[in-house]
């Protein structure tokens, strides 16, 4: 028993030893620029949040933050890039509602959402707001359905490509309702909201921050929310679910990843870093006014989150017949 004690003792303080350079590593960390990869071009709502929390970071942490921007390949590009980083905490990610479909919708990914990455912390949700041409004759979602039942001709939906959050909710909303409607896909909303202002498409299912300007002036109608709750931006359009579509619930979510392998204690580090730059005044007001909804928490919460979304689009892109690319 003795001799079986010490061999325990040897093997702790062996364990201990082999675990400081770690744990010296990530106490000194950083020591140089941390370089944030948006897979997404300038300007959307990831973009946003990678600027402005970059800079509270770059404030606390004192060393800079740099934004580099990896648009492509419906979001693939960039996050293939992020995947096959260093795992030392100096190439870290943030991704979008495209990150938790891209896996049924191609084939040959170089990446994997649950495999590829550490799950930092879960930033944001943006609601996706059902917006119509204002000379239909329908103020309520339930009046749109009939509207497009009674002209299928023109039952033309807006989507913004392979991929998006955008495209999956309007197949939740067709598989909802039943009605036999065309999906129409365009690259982004630049190029899909000058067809529903003119009246070429009936509908396009938007994020809330690039829809509500259109809006609030009065050149589209919203008739409804994505999300379980209203938003809060918009709080007098009602949800989808409040007007007869039970269960729905889509949107375009995120959060920052690290690749995979990165040392628990520095995933922990950036983790209370961004949520205590998610909880300042300044940048809760500059994200909730372009319609981003704060979220924050631990790695384990945004791991779980990445694997409902998984779930959840599985089953939608299965029951659309979508087939990978």
């Amino acid at each position: 028993m003795p001799r079986t004690s010490s061999l325990f003792k040897i093997l702790a303080v062996s364990a201990t030893l082999a675990a400081l350079p770690i744990l010296a590593s990530a106490q000194a960390y950083p020591t140089h620029a941390i370089r944030v990869i948006v897979p997404a071009p300038p300007g959307g709502a990831i973009d946003t949040i990678a600027r402005v929390v970059g800079d509270k970071m770059a404030a606390s942490m004192g060393q800079p933050v740099v934004i580099d921007n990896r648009p492509g390949a419906s979001n693939n590009l960039g996050t293939e890039v992020l995947a096959k980083a260093a795992p030392d905490g100096y190439t870290i990610g943030i991704v979008g509602g495209s990150h938790n479909i891209n896996k049924f919708l191609f084939k040959n990914l170089g990446w994997d959402p649950e495999k590829s990455f550490e799950p930092i912390v879960y930033t944001h949700v943006v609601p996706l707001v059902f917006a119509i041409y204002p000379k239909i004759p329908a103020r309520t979602l339930p009046e749109f359905v009939a509207w497009m039942k009674a002209n299928p001709e023109q039952a033309k939906v807006a989507t913004s490509g392979r991929g998006s959050a955008q495209e999956m909710a309007a197949e939740m909303f067709r598989m909802a309702t039943g009605v036999d409607m065309l999906l129409v896909p365009y690259k982004g909303s630049s190029a899909a909201q000058p067809d529903l202002l003119g009246g070429r498409t009936a509908l396009y299912i938007d994020t809330i921050s690039a829809i509500q300007t259109q809006v609030k002036a009065g050149n589209a109608r919203a008739v409804a929310v994505s999300t379980r709750k209203r938003a809060a931006t918009l709080p007098d359009v009602p949800t989808a679910e409040e007007q007869g579509l039970k269960g729905y619930d889509a949107n375009t979510n995120g959060g920052f990843l690290a690749p995979a392998g990165t040392p628990k204690a520095i995933v922990d580090k950036l983790n209370a870093e961004i949520n205590a730059a998610l909880k300042l005044p300044d940048v809760r007001a500059k994200l909730e006014a372009a319609g981003i909804e704060i979220q924050g928490g631990t790695p384990q919460e945004y791991a779980a989150l990445i694997q409902s979304d998984l779930a959840k689009w599985s089953k939608v892109v299965k029951a659309a017949g979508i087939q990978p690319e």
